[in-house]
């Protein structure tokens, strides 16, 4: 469970008019290869409530469609915050990817482990 409340803390940090990726997030949550986990967490809503129609997967594409009302809530949604989303629903991650790193890997860890999750 502590896995989920990771993935919460993290997918609520996104910014708004970015994306992040399910394997990006996994990294993040200190499980880099959990990225389907991550998935499974956004579409049974263990997460929580959070933004995850900002969450795509590796290559851009919009993937998420069963944790929404409807198949074009998350592309809505997003053109919303200024993401293009193409008519083959990917987002440009050049453009509008959440840039993080190992600082950020660091960060998160620390407040995981102060928060004991």
């Amino acid at each position: 469970m502590n896995f989920y409340k990771r993935v919460s803390f993290v997918c609520k940090r996104i910014p708004f008019g970015h994306v992040a990726t399910y394997g990006q997030i996994a990294k993040l949550c200190g499980k880099p290869a959990n990225s389907r986990q991550v998935g499974y967490a956004l579409n049974m809503g263990l997460a929580g409530k959070i933004p995850a129609h900002r969450v795509v997967n590796s290559c851009g594409f919009l993937s998420g469609a069963k944790a929404f009302e409807n198949e074009y809530e998350q592309k809505r949604l997003l053109m919303s915050e200024g993401v293009f989303v193409d008519d083959r629903n990917k987002v440009n991650l050049k453009q509008f990817i959440w840039k993080t790193g190992d600082v950020d890997i660091f960060w998160f860890g620390n407040c995981f482990s102060d928060m004991d999750i």
